[in-house]
């Protein structure tokens, strides 16, 4: 059985050790084989249950088991009514064959078999739940007891980015506070939490985009201890919901500490004691009870966020609102990470050790049906069991090697000596020692013995055979890049002079003729000059006028004075004219945000929005930098366009021109993190168009059906087809860019 940590918000740790249950490959499967060569190993010892364990009652799937839980290693052991006859027939005064021979009188139909005596004897004493009527019972304890820990200190060091540090037994204190919190874990509490949640989902909706605005600087440095705090905070709320549920049902909890999650510490609860719950119902409250408590604390702190203003409330309480959104719905409610979700998918399911018994399936499958296995057993015997088993096995697998990868690069980023370490430790634990394991499986597995030919041919034929495909068989090769598509005549409308805008003249969306007035601006401070100007002028003039007939010496130099105030009042003059913003030609204006232009300032040379041509369109796409050379190393002379909002249709892109300089400048916002975009930006642009990395261009024409809709400033990816490759050296060459990218190894 796995001991392996729940992670934080997971509320118990799978200690399932064994399943004598009725399914195939299990112990009773084999209670028709009523004698076994083995017998007298065990059939003189005299041996029973140890005092302490706990024996309870549960239905699974509607059906009837025992549940033997060991209080001392917090382990629960689950076998079938009929194992458990036999099994509480042990007595220091009697032998296992008077036991069995009992229990075969009274029960001839479902009592075990010798062999299947043999394997229960053997679970339960690798378990430590059997007491032995020798002296040598302690030693064997406390030696098991060793072999135990160095088998849990193996796994910790294997699972260093979950270590968990146990502190203190909080179980004192939950008896103590629980009955001050009771009524909240009952139809009260499901009350408030319902109309506080209510609350909060109606808040949400009405503050929405606000909410979204604010994220764009979470992230930011100055914001990262404060989230961290909120973190800690929230997390811990969220581990105490755990407990004190457990504890209303019933349960222990005596275990608190901290977990390095990624060397992140974040704390958690051992809650284990909950797999005793006769009723899944409440197996699946205190799993879900850390999302339930945070969900009622986001809305909380969705109300006080709607209800202040900004402040260090206020972003605590965004704070809390994010993370308990990010962490419940992408984190804690996921089954294949073992968190919340797994465990209540797995009491949902009725399977425990789900994890462990999904890879036991698995290996069945191939025992069975690739190496010719016969005697390979499923730890189920339930179709739909298995289905479940099969489909869990496989996404858990895929899911922790995304997982994991992603964990490696998060490490290695900061820390690249330690994610280099993480990587060679993967690789032996994921490569190496499988390999390993299958080698001794394959040469010394006594279930190969009438088929290890087969076993050793099949293994090698399914391994090289993988590898050849992979490095030899070619397979269509694409990659596809955001792009926006461009009106191909369209022209910037340019403020000629510096004003306010006063009003809109057009409507932005409409069709306007050249020479159309589009806006009106005003500039006091132009008015003032121009009239400073012509004062100026008039002044000038009067001065010349008179020196016309007494100083002739001071004509020149107020000649000179009148030319230039003249050119200066033309100048002025003009621009006042270009305070009225006209159409260069026919299109459609497109101004975005008009609807907050009036009253803004607008610097000379400033763009008021753009002014298209409809009916030609061309689409610019945005090539990253590691794909440029697959994209010139062979002619294109068309691609695949989706547009964002009709993804459904394909659209024709043909004429390609390729931009070999690098550029830096998107050619709209929307392409860039800023306007929900997959391109990084700079965080100094305000305007959200300045990539952190260089970028080519393919411009082309496009060709769409008559469903599509072509508005220019729209959306969407290009798919450039690359030809035929195979997927190792595909594989490779992206690991190489990875590499070079992000460490310039």
């Amino acid at each position: 059985m796995s001991d392996a940590a729940a992670s934080s918000g997971s509320p118990r740790t799978e200690r399932w050790i064994f399943c004598a249950s009725g399914s195939g490959g299990d112990l009773m499967a084999e209670s028709s084989r009523t004698f076994s060569e083995s017998w007298y190993r065990v059939a003189g010892q005299r041996i029973c249950l140890r005092p302490g364990v706990r024996v309870r009652r549960q239905f699974y799937r509607g059906e009837r088991w025992v549940v033997l839980e060991n209080p001392f290693s917090n382990q629960f052991f689950r076998l079938r009514p009929e194992a458990y006859d036999f099994v509480a027939r042990l007595r220091p005064d009697r032998t296992v064959e008077e036991a069995w021979k009992e229990c075969l009188e009274h029960f001839p139909e479902t009592a075990p078999g010798q062999e299947a005596v043999i394997r229960l004897l053997s679970q339960l004493y690798f378990s430590n739940l059997l007491q032995y009527d020798v002296a040598a019972d302690a030693q064997q304890l406390f030696e098991r007891y060793k072999k135990t820990r160095r088998r849990q200190t193996r796994a910790t060091l294997l699972q260093i980015m979950f270590m968990r540090i146990p502190l203190l037994n909080p179980d004192r204190f939950l008896v103590a506070t629980l009955p001050y919190l009771r009524w909240l874990i009952g139809p009260i509490g499901a009350l408030l939490w319902m109309a506080v949640v209510g609350l909060g989902v109606k808040a949400v909706v009405e503050n929405f985009p606000a909410l979204l605005q604010q994220s764009e600087g979470l992230l930011t440095p100055a914001s990262l201890p404060l989230l961290y705090l909120s973190m800690v905070v929230l997390k811990t709320i969220h581990e105490f919901g755990h407990a004190y549920f457990c504890r209303r049902f019933g349960g222990e909890v005596h275990v608190m500490g901290v977990m390095l999650l990624v060397f992140t510490p974040v704390p958690y609860m051992d809650a284990t004691s909950s797999w005793g719950f006769r009723s899944r119902w409440q197996r699946i409250l205190v799993g879900a009870a850390g999302m339930i408590v945070e969900m009622f604390v986001a809305a909380i702190a969705v109300l006080v966020w709607a209800r202040t203003g900004p402040g260090v409330v206020h972003n605590l309480a965004y704070n809390l609102i994010f993370i308990a959104s990010v962490s419940t719905l992408i984190f804690n409610l996921n089954p294949l990470l073992r968190f919340d979700g797994y465990y209540i998918l797995s009491d949902l399911l009725d399977i425990p050790n789900l994890y462990q018994k999904s890879f036991q399936h698995l290996r069945h499958l191939i025992e069975r049906y690739l190496l010719g296995v016969a005697k390979s057993e499923s730890p189920s015997n339930s179709l739909r069991e298995k289905f479940w088993l099969s489909v869990y096995g496989v996404g858990s697998a895929i899911y922790r090697v995304i997982v994991f990868g992603g964990i490696l690069l998060f490490v290695a980023d900061r820390f690249l000596f330690l994610g280099i370490l993480m990587a060679v430790v993967c690789l032996i634990s994921w490569v190496v020692v499988p390999t390993a394991k299958l080698i001794h499986y394959l040469a010394t597995s006594s279930k190969l013995e009438r088929c290890r030919p087969r076993a050793i041919a099949v293994s090698c034929l399914i391994i090289f055979g993988l590898l050849a495909f992979l490095q030899f068989v070619p397979l269509p090769s694409h990659f596809r890049a955001p792009g926006v598509l461009l009106a191909r005549e369209r022209a910037s409308v340019s403020a000629l002079a510096a004003g306010r805008v006063e009003t809109l003249l057009a409507q932005p969306g409409h069709a306007v003729k050249a020479g159309q007035p589009l806006a009106q601006l005003e500039n006091r401070q132009l008015d003032l000059m121009l009239a400073n100007a012509r004062a100026q002028y008039d002044e000038t003039l009067g001065r010349w006028r008179a020196a016309l007939s007494l100083d002739s010496a001071s004509l020149e130099p107020l000649r000179r004075r009148l030319d230039s105030t003249q050119k200066m009042i033309e100048q002025l003059e003009a621009d006042h004219q270009n305070l009225l913003v006209r159409a260069p030609f026919d299109g459609v204006w497109v101004l975005p945000r008009h609807e907050e232009m009036k009253g803004r300032w607008i610097p000379k040379g400033s763009s008021l929005g753009l002014l298209i041509k409809p009916g030609a369109f061309e689409f610019s796409a945005t090539v990253k930098q590691e794909e440029v050379d697959r994209l010139f190393a062979r002619r294109h002379d068309a691609a695949e366009v989706r547009l964002f909002g009709q993804a459904g249709e394909v659209c024709r892109l043909h004429s390609l021109r390729f931009i070999p300089a690098e550029q830096y400048v998107l050619p709209t916002v929307a392409l860039g993190w800023a306007g929900g975009g997959d391109i990084p930006v700079s965080r100094k642009d305000q305007q959200g168009r300045v990539t952190e990395e260089p970028f080519f261009s393919v411009i082309g024409q496009l060709t769409a059906p008559p469903d599509v809709q072509l508005v220019h400033g729209r959306t969407g990816r290009v798919r450039f087809a690359i030809g035929n490759e195979p997927l190792l050296p595909r594989a490779i060459r992206k690991l190489q860019q990875l590499l070079q990218k992000r460490y310039q190894i």
